[in-house]
């Protein structure tokens, strides 16, 4: 077991002392600082990293590393804010770095910024005009930079370029075997393959959940969990990918990885942190699928707070036949619609524009995106009932939801009508 996934281990047993322990090693013996008064945040965000805070020398840092399954045996460089920071994204650049597979970790000076995530969670749970206006205006700012990047660094990419960039470890590798390559295999098989599922009222096990079709709120959906999980395999295979070329990026920018910083006689504005799958040569249809998904579809709390949709939405679930329908009263806050808006009218529908101006719009495109959406979700943690936190009914929240982002609807949804706004025809 490599460092870094010894301590999250470690932290997710509750050994939080000792994963401090074992990092503050770390530290010191990668940067040469000694670690002292170091703390791991206790953080809902962080589904598949750490961070946290520290001193050395009478200075003030602060920590986080990102840490997949069986990285030690993964391809490709971790950590490339450089690349962003030459294109001109606004992006927070750490004072030390380690990209050794299993003891790659980020080492920033610390700063008084709030995350834009717990500014949005704020504004999720009530109103306030005055920050809800200030978070969209430094949300405005940031796509029409994110856009302008993209649109000076689009070119044609070959399969190989594509297959070397890191954000495939986010979408295609966590289908297949590490070792192997083969279909199915990591986390898709881990998570749910032969597993059971528990739903309000209701208990099923892989096999028979696999092939039920969805029935949510009254729309039906034509994919099963399984038929999409196997098309994803094939559409988002890292070689297919490179017919939309490719973009700089940093390809996992959702609001846990961004500053929202407030100066004063300044606008207030966002910066990028923990660039952990940036590439320059990202495929195009990617870019923006984490950052979208998780930063907008996933709230309010279902994703990140299980209990707290428990608490706040109904759910409901029952079989009958071969369809499962599944009724809930979730649905996204006006703050994640006014951030759907900015992201479709100033970052996709321009950039899948661009794409078709220089010939390269592939044809199923709106596929490829859904099953990008699709995929955030169901792999970035288990969504069964009982796991990673969820109770049944935020279970079934989740898997509605992502049946929902990566199907075709009988009638209209959230996700069609975000397609439909993007659609560059």
């Amino acid at each position: 077991m490599s460092s870094t996934a010894k301590i999250r281990a470690l932290t997710a047993a509750g050994k939080t002392g000792h994963a401090e322990q074992e990092l503050g090693a770390l530290i010191t013996r990668l940067f040469g600082l000694p670690a002292e008064h170091l703390a791991i945040n206790a953080d809902a965000y962080s589904l598949n990293s750490l961070n946290g805070f520290f001193e050395s020398g009478g200075k003030k840092f602060f920590f986080k590393f990102h840490q997949e399954e069986n990285e030690e045996a993964m391809s490709g460089e971790y950590y490339r804010a450089g690349i962003l920071a030459a294109a001109g994204l606004p992006v927070d650049m750490p004072l030390h770095v380690s990209t050794q597979p299993g003891e790659q970790i980020l080492v920033y000076r610390r700063r008084d910024d709030r995350r834009f995530a717990d500014i949005l969670s704020r504004l999720d749970m009530g109103s306030d005009p005055a920050l809800h206006e200030a978070a969209l205006a430094a949300e405005r700012s940031l796509a029409d930079r994110i856009f302008e990047i993209y649109s000076r660094t689009l070119h044609p990419i070959t399969p190989a370029q594509s297959a070397a960039e890191p954000i495939h470890r986010l979408f295609h590798h966590r289908l297949t075997d590490p070792a192997t390559g083969t279909f199915p295999g990591g986390r898709y098989a881990s998570f749910y393959i032969g597993e059971n599922f528990s739903f309000p009222g209701l208990d099923l096990d892989w096999e028979e959940l696999k092939n039920l079709r969805f029935i949510i709120n009254g729309v039906e959906y034509r994919d099963t969990l399984e038929s999409l999980f196997l098309e994803a395999a094939t559409a988002l295979h890292p070689a297919a990918l490179a017919n939309a070329g490719g973009v700089v990026a940093h390809g996992d920018a959702h609001n846990a990885n961004v500053w929202f910083q407030q100066r004063e006689g300044a606008e207030d504005s966002l910066a990028l942190f923990d660039p952990a799958f940036a590439g320059a040569h990202m495929p195009t249809l990617l870019a923006e699928a984490k950052a979208t998904f998780h930063n907008i579809f996933a709230h309010p709390f279902w994703l990140y707070d299980p209990p707290a949709a428990t608490a706040h939405f109904c759910a409901a679930a029952s079989r009958r036949g071969d369809r499962l329908h599944v009724e809930t009263d979730w649905r996204l806050s006006r703050i994640r619609e006014d951030l759907l808006a900015i992201k479709a009218t100033h970052i996709w529908r321009p950039l899948l524009r661009l794409l078709r101006a220089r010939a390269l719009l592939p044809p199923d495109w709106r596929r490829t995106v859904k099953l990008a959406l699709f995929l955030c979700p169901t792999l970035v943690m288990n969504l069964r009932g009982g796991m990673g936190g969820h109770t049944p009914a935020s279970s079934a929240i989740a898997f509605a939801a992502a049946i929902m982002a990566g199907s075709e609807p009988s009638g209209p949804d959230i996700f069609s009508d975000f397609l439909d706004r993007i659609d560059p025809v």
